[in-house]
C-alpha cells in the first residue's frame, strides 16, 4: 500500500511540473503562448497579398480593373489618355493582340513607306455616299463607274501588296509561322486606312527605305 501510495505522488508531481505555468494577469513578465507554430514571413507575405494578376490584353479589361479599384475619374482618364499615347507610339505592350510582335511592326513600316491607291478607299466611299444623294442619274452613273474602276485596281494592288509583304517578311523572320494569307489581310487593312487614322501612328515617312 504504501508503494502504491508513493507512485501515486510521484505522478502527481510529475504532471505539475509538466503543466504550464499559471500566468496572473497584468504580470509583464510572462507572455502565454499562441498554441500554433509562428509562419514564416514568406508564407504570411503570400497569404496577404495572393497571386500577382495578369496584365490586362485590351483596353476595356484595364477599364473594368480601374473601376473594380475604385480609383477616381480624373485618375481613369489619366490613366487611359496614357495608355492611348504609348499605343499610337507603338508600344508593344499597349497595342491589341493583333498588332503585337516584331512580325507586325515590320508588316506595318512596309505598308506605311508605300504610297497605295487603297488609301483613297474611306473617301471614295464618302464620293459614292453623296453621289447617291444628288438627284441627278448622270452624276449617279459616273460615279458608280468610277468607283467600279477604283474598287478593281484597289483590289489588283491589295494582291500585290500582300504577295509583297509575305515574300519580305519571308526573308526577314525565316522562322516566323504567320500564315501567308493573314500577312496579306493585315497589309489590305492597313493599306486601305486614311494615314493619319491609322493605329498605331506610322513610323516611317513614304519613300523611306524598310
Amino acid at each position: 500500500m504504501r508503494f502504491l501510495r508513493r507512485n501515486a505522488d510521484e505522478a502527481a508531481e510529475t504532471t505539475a511540473e509538466d503543466a504550464p505555468a499559471e500566468v496572473t494577469p497584468g504580470d509583464p513578465s510572462r507572455t502565454p503562448g499562441k498554441g500554433r507554430p509562428t509562419p514564416k514571413r514568406r508564407e504570411a507575405e503570400g497569404k496577404r497579398r495572393g497571386p500577382v494578376p495578369p496584365p490586362p490584353r485590351t483596353q476595356r479589361e484595364a477599364l473594368k480593373r480601374a473601376r473594380g479599384n475604385k480609383v477616381s475619374k480624373e485618375e481613369r482618364r489619366a490613366a487611359a489618355v496614357e495608355r492611348r499615347k504609348r499605343m499610337m507610339a507603338g508600344e508593344d505592350k499597349y497595342l491589341l493582340p493583333r498588332d503585337r510582335g516584331p512580325v507586325k511592326a515590320y508588316i506595318r513600316d512596309v505598308v506605311d513607306s508605300r504610297r497605295n491607291l487603297m488609301g483613297l478607299f474611306m473617301p471614295l466611299a464618302i464620293l459614292v455616299f453623296v453621289a447617291l444623294l444628288v438627284p441627278m442619274p448622270d452624276v449617279q452613273q459616273y460615279a458608280t463607274l468610277l468607283t467600279t474602276f477604283m474598287l478593281l485596281a484597289m483590289i489588283v494592288e491589295g494582291f500585290v501588296l500582300g504577295r509583297l509583304v509575305t515574300r519580305r517578311v519571308r526573308l526577314k523572320f525565316p522562322n516566323d509561322t504567320t500564315r501567308g494569307l493573314s500577312i496579306g489581310w493585315y497589309s489590305f487593312i492597313r493599306a486601305s486606312q486614311l494615314r493619319r487614322l491609322r493605329v498605331p501612328k506610322p513610323r516611317v515617312n513614304p519613300g523611306d527605305q524598310v
